[in-house]
């Protein structure tokens, strides 16, 4: 990874150096657009409008335009705001974690010691971590003022960026303002098919499976050509893509289903494992026979360290 910015967190007269690195990065496949017709590549050029000139990006500036009068900011300009000069991350206040509403977090980043001694480091982590607190800071990145959350990730320290809260929208639904009655056998039913899928969250065991069949779409397609059968690609049935589908408006009756099927599917793999279990052992001599153990508690999985 390469560090896209280098600055110190501080809070009080403490001041921690680190350098900031993009903590996600996108797995998408890259596509361009065509011309559908012959291939033709589709590009987009930025060109002035009044002397009909292909600009370098170089050479383009930034504008504010009141209606009557525009203003031309250079990129000196920009870079000669007091906020965009800054290096600071300086924290304003530690906040409890619950408190953060995920909607307002964006961005993440990385944060490294950048210091020969990372004790000051290694002290506002555990500090985080012991307290179980967040420190909200106020930060300048890529000609933006912003506002972010400082938090634990492990044994390193991660920065999301936050919203401002004029950008989280309000939520006024009508359908909402009206009263709804939900039973008392709707909530258990509901309450109990969440138990079926209930489990602890590990991401790795999550596949994007858009990405993997434009994967194999692409891969048929160098093969084949345009002779490529997607049906016989991705092995469809007739009428598998069709969602007319009679619609279960009774909320109960589709609940019901729900836990009915969750339920036997569960049991069917069971007695699947169990079926196999007695097959194999059938062929040994019932004197070596060993008694059947009871299956192993699955142990939990390893949660990770609580987002603060």
């Amino acid at each position: 990874m390469r560090s896209i910015w280098k600055g110190a967190i501080t809070f009080g007269l403490v001041n921690v150096p680190v350098k900031v690195y993009g903590a996600t990065e996108d797995h998408d496949i890259s596509l361009h657009q065509v011309h559908e017709k012959d291939g033709g590549r589709i590009r987009y050029q930025r060109r002035c409008e009044i002397d009909g000139k292909i600009i370098d990006y170089q050479d383009i500036a930034r504008a504010y335009d009141d209606g009557d009068r525009t203003v031309i900011l250079t990129k000196e300009d920009l870079a000669s705001l007091p906020e965009e000069r800054s290096r600071e991350i300086e924290v304003v206040e530690f906040v409890p974690s619950e408190q953060i509403d995920p909607i307002m977090l964006d961005k993440s980043y990385f944060l490294e010691p950048d210091s020969s001694s990372p004790k000051a480091y290694a002290l506002l982590r555990k500090t985080l971590e012991t307290t179980d607190r967040t420190a909200i800071v106020h930060f300048a990145l890529r000609q933006k003022t912003r506002l972010g959350a400082l938090r634990v990730r492990g044994d390193v320290l991660v920065l999301q960026s936050l919203l401002w809260d004029d950008e989280v929208r309000e939520a006024a639904f009508p359908a909402l303002d009206e009263p709804t009655r939900v039973s008392s056998q709707e909530l258990e039913m509901a309450m109990s098919l969440v138990d079926q899928f209930s489990s602890d969250f590990a991401p790795e065991k999550f596949t994007d499976d858009y990405q993997e069949q434009l994967r194999t779409l692409i891969e048929a397609k160098l093969e084949k050509g345009d002779t490529m059968d997607t049906d016989e690609t991705f092995g469809r049935e007739p009428g598998a893509d069709d969602a007319s589908g009679g619609e279960v408006l009774d909320l109960m009756e589709a609940l019901k289903r729900s836990v009915d099927k969750s339920r036997s599917g569960r049991t069917g793999s069971a007695d699947d494992s169990d079926a196999g279990a007695v097959t194999s052992t059938a062929k040994k001599p019932a004197a070596k026979t060993p008694a059947k153990k009871a299956p192993a508690k699955k142990a939990p999985a390893k949660r990770a360290t609580k987002a603060s």
